[in-house]
């Protein structure tokens, strides 16, 4: 059960007036927040997280109100199923979330002589999670051992004789290995959630643990936020997914400091714009498509993912234009100044992390640089297009057309292309210019203002559009393209045209010269 944390969200107020104890049956869709994803708390598989999460970040939708907690049960087990999880609320001071099995629990005990109607309605919803037509005898029971673990772990960790051998029964299936099948999937899932809650786990313990739960969570929804979960916590354990994240993230260094300074006080702090609310979750999507497909052994679609968005490199000093944009920009300075302390708090010698999970570590190395890098060009961009350069009339014509193409360039390689720089930049000029202001930047904004203005105003001309005019990394681009790595992927593979002699030359003088190709 989880205890109320947050006020009652608008939808529940039918639940609020039908009386101490009501309880509703509520589709629940809880959004994590986009920023402060990577300190989620574990999920507490079989709760869908309404009473835990604001309700500002929820899609909360009210099916049926019930008088009481059986008629509650009794409608979810009927209304149950893989389309999507269902959450019993009831409420007092805030909404408390109740699992099946606590309710069952309750009222079988409660129930002196026990209660036959609604032991044999449990039993109708185990055969009915077998599933109507699974891929295979063992893939459904083991969908309904699944189910039973998520939902009715507080009324017996193993399915009940009788909820078992009616089950068995209704299917047709009297062999001694379907019930062994069913104690060992939830003897099994029982020990993985267990785990989720262990302070430091290996990324290859991550993996192995994703692999049980992943084939499971296309039946039992209640077990996708904690598949995605552990998504996460292998990402966030891989450098090259941290290098990939680090390439299609936005810029948020605003919102992030202004996170800082409220301390305690979140609803103070503006709003993230709805702009870079979408890239930030577009990036997550794509960092997770990425690490889905590298550790189920799609190595090929991975890579093809990966090569798609290269990670920039880290440049040994910042340009005269980034240095120039920094100085103007306050918001410029905390980016960089936050990347210098992420680094120390991460290479801290008291830091238990530092020893303890040395993968995490080494990821997040990867991404400060690859984020560091990416700043270089944002900034470098930003001050070439505030401030362009003035040239000499002395310079040759040619020479300087091929000047006026660099701001442009830069953008590119910063943002991908000129509709996504401007989304980003239309995005934090509207959030810098949300009120209240918050009092530590009220002297500062009208200034950053002023500056990102001056660039968004320079970014139209200076970019042409991209293919017929559409952007190349924009949400719908981003996710056809990620598509058609994947489907290519699948595609037989052309056996490779045979280097030319040149190539060969060429490759055993860079060997000799100690040189490659290309560099990274």
């Amino acid at each position: 059960m989880s205890e109320p944390t947050s006020p009652l969200p608008e939808d529940l107020s039918l639940l609020a007036a039908a009386g101490p104890g009501a309880v509703a049956l509520v589709e629940s869709d809880p959004v994590l927040d986009p920023v402060t994803w990577e300190e989620a708390p574990v999920p507490v598989v079989g709760e869908s997280g309404l009473a835990r999460t604001p309700p500002a970040g929820e899609s909360v939708s009210v099916l049926q109100v019930c008088p009481g907690p059986r008629e509650a049960l009794l409608k979810w087990l009927e209304l149950d199923g893989a389309e999507g999880q269902l959450a019993l609320v009831s409420t007092g001071e805030g909404p408390t979330e109740h699992t099946p099995g606590e309710l069952a629990a309750r009222l079988l005990q409660d129930s002196a002589s026990g209660d036959a109607e609604l032991v044999e309605a449990i039993g109708h919803w185990f055969t009915r999670r077998f599933g109507p037509r699974p891929q295979s005898p063992e893939a459904g029971w083991a969908a309904a051992a699944a189910a039973w673990t998520c939902h009715m772990r507080a009324l017996a960790e193993l399915p009940l004789t009788a909820v078992l051998a009616a089950a068995q029964d209704r299917a047709g299936d009297d062999s001694p290995a379907t019930g062994e099948l069913i104690v060992r999937t939830s003897l099994t899932l029982t020990d993985l959630i267990d785990r989720m809650n262990a302070p430091h786990r290996t990324r290859a313990d991550l993996v192995a643990d994703w692999r049980t739960l992943q084939p499971l969570a296309a039946t039992v929804p209640a077990l996708r936020s904690a598949a995605d979960w552990m998504l996460d916590q292998i990402a966030l354990r891989d450098a090259p997914a941290q290098q990939l994240r680090a390439v299609l993230e936005p810029d948020i260094s605003d919102h992030q400091r202004d996170r800082r300074e409220a301390g305690g006080l979140p609803a103070s702090v503006p709003a993230l714009d709805a702009a870079r609310t979408s890239q930030l979750a577009q990036a997550r999507h794509t960092v997770r498509s990425y690490t889905a497909a590298f550790y189920s052994g799609r190595t090929e679609e991975a890579e093809l993912l990966r090569n798609a968005f290269p990670a920039p490199a880290r440049s040994l000093e910042a340009s005269a234009q980034a240095q120039a944009w920094r100085q103007a920009s306050l918001t410029a300075r905390h980016a960089l100044d936050s990347v210098a302390a992420r680094r120390a708090a991460a290479t801290a010698e008291d830091d238990t992390a530092y020893f303890a999970d040395p993968e995490r570590l080494h990821a997040e190395s990867a991404y400060l640089t690859a984020w560091q890098g990416r700043l270089d060009l944002v900034h470098d961009a930003l001050g070439r297009l505030a401030a362009p350069v003035a040239l000499s009339h002395e310079v040759p014509e040619d020479l300087r057309a091929i000047a006026a193409q660099v701001p442009g360039r830069r953008l590119a390689e910063a943002f991908g292309t000129r509709e996504r720089a401007l989304t980003a930049l239309d995005g934090q000029i509207g959030y810098l210019q949300q009120e209240p202001i918050p009092e530590h930047r009220r002297k500062s904004t009208r200034g950053e203002l002023a500056l990102l203005t001056a660039a968004r105003d320079s970014v139209v001309p200076r970019l042409p559009a991209g293919e017929h005019g559409k952007p190349g990394l924009d949400e719908d681009v981003i996710r056809r393209r990620v598509e058609q790595i994947m489907d290519a992927a699948r595609a037989p593979l052309v056996p490779p045209t045979p280097p030319t002699a040149a190539l060969q030359d060429h490759g055993r003088n860079a060997q000799q010269s100690g040189t490659i190709g290309m560099q990274p």
